[in-house]
């Protein structure tokens, strides 16, 4: 960390608004104007629509993430988490990976944590649970999925056996479905390589407390989407939600009959949260617990602190001016972007003592994979909405996800992964061991038991 006489601008959080904000400022700064540090506890930025492709192994994980000092050369990046800020001092608590916490002052401060999963207090989903949030998570998916496969094709247990095939995924927004789809998908092409599973002995289930999957997409979309996962073989429980999932035994609370499977496979995308970390920050929060902002997206009540993405509540003025005085902007990819862009601006016009702008946008639509040629897409052109389904949707989902991952550098590994992948057989293999790489050491290089010495020595005599 380099001590500066420089004012400093803390971007707080790595991800989407962090590193574009923190982008956009290094652009429009000039040189030596200020300092920008940013800090995460993640040396990278996650591009999180191609989680559920990563887990079905159409795009390679590294491919996912961007490197947050390749792409922000002039930036400090400090790997760690902000712990605490005190705004009279304006000094920052840096808790590093190692070492002891140290304080940071600042100048400026950009709040861009983003958002966690949203749990529910539910027995067993700690000890059970798999979200969707890091490309950890969707790595650890895949080979666990890949892992079920292996032991249903090996045992004779049939209780054993039923149990690896059953899949539960609870949360049927873009998330859920996204990854269901994927996922169901893969298992369906790895199927084929074992000879004693099929796509017929898995069992996938869907649950979401809404009365329909796929919100984002209007209702006739959603429908589709829900009409295509049936299709599939998914089982979807609509109005319905999760009580308990202890030791991998799922009990469902549904309109009818409780439902109870056992599931070794329990994925979460149930919805988000603004990081908790921020009721620490003293900074005024939302009834949700996101942070309060104008319009501008400085915080309520500052002048020198700006919140924008996920952990932000911030005004949506299209909706407003079309008379919906309670409209906030929804937490998704297509407005980060777009707000990370505006607060980079207003940084630096703060910075020089200009007028600060304030954000606004139109929603242009959403997008949906449901898995690999299959997809569900609701283009917003001024007053028209345009629905599409099917192959072309899945095209457009592509396309667009596609142009809007960071870098050209990732932009092409990801092209070239789905040229490949047009080609060449989808791989299957799992790589779970990974996960716990020095096992095998470990077991070599654990002692010997002390009765197993005489035992050799007789032996050996």
């Amino acid at each position: 960390m380099s001590t500066t006489e420089r004012p400093r601008i803390l971007v707080v959080g790595g991800g989407y608004v962090g590193m574009y904000a923190a982008r956009r400022i290094l652009k429009k700064m000039r040189y030596g104007e200020a300092t920008v540090t940013v800090v995460d506890p993640r040396s990278y930025m996650t591009y999180q629509p191609f989680l559920p492709e990563a887990a079905a192994g159409s795009i390679s994980p590294r491919h996912v993430v961007v490197p947050l000092r390749r792409v922000l050369p002039k930036a400090e990046v400090l790997t760690g988490r902000v712990t605490t800020i005190d705004q009279d001092r304006k000094v920052a608590t840096i808790a590093p990976l190692v070492g002891e916490a140290y304080e940071l002052p600042f100048d400026y401060l950009v709040i861009a944590m983003g958002a966690v999963s949203r749990t529910f207090p539910i027995p067993g989903l700690a000890e059970n649970g798999i979200g969707m949030k890091g490309i950890e998570e969707s790595i650890g998916l895949r080979n666990h999925v890949l892992e079920q496969l292996d032991k249903a094709d090996s045992t004779t247990d049939e209780e054993i056996r039923r149990k690896a095939l059953t899949f539960v995924f609870v949360g049927g927004g873009f998330a859920g479905a996204e990854t269901i789809g994927e996922v169901e998908d893969m298992a369906r092409d790895a199927a084929k390589h074992y000879r004693n599973v099929k796509r017929e002995d898995m069992r996938f289930i869907l649950v979401d407390a809404a009365p329909r999957i796929l919100p984002e997409v209007g209702e006739k979309l959603g429908q589709y989407g829900l009409e295509h996962l049936k299709s599939r073989g998914v089982e979807v429980h609509l109005n319905s939600s999760m009580e308990s999932c202890v030791d991998g035994h799922v009990v469902l609370k549904t309109p009818e009959t409780p439902v109870e499977v056992d599931a070794n496979t329990i994925v979460w995308t149930a919805g988000v949260k603004p990081n908790p970390a921020l009721a620490r920050f003293g900074l005024p929060l939302g009834p949700r617990g996101h942070v309060d902002t104008q319009a501008t997206l400085q915080v309520t009540d500052t002048d020198y602190i700006w919140a924008a993405g996920d952990n932000a509540q911030v005004p949506d003025m299209v909706g407003r001016r079309a008379g919906n005085e309670n409209a906030w902007c929804p937490p998704n990819a297509q407005h980060a972007l777009r707000q990370a862009k505006v607060l980079g601006d207003n940084v630096v016009s703060g910075m020089r003592g200009f007028p600060q702008k304030e954000y606004s946008h139109a929603n242009k639509g959403a997008v949906a994979g449901l898995g690999l040629h299959k997809g569900v897409a609701m283009i917003v052109m001024g007053k028209m909405k345009i629905k599409l389904k099917g192959r072309l949707a899945w095209y457009m989902h592509r396309g667009y996800h596609g142009m809007a991952m960071p870098t050209w550098n990732r932009k092409i590994r990801v092209f070239a992964d789905w040229t490949l992948g047009m080609f060449l057989k989808r791989e299957v293999v799992s790589l779970g061991a990974m996960e716990n790489p020095r096992e095998e050491f470990y077991e070599a290089a654990k002692p010997a038991p002390r009765d197993a010495a005489p035992a050799q020595k007789a032996k050996a005599g």
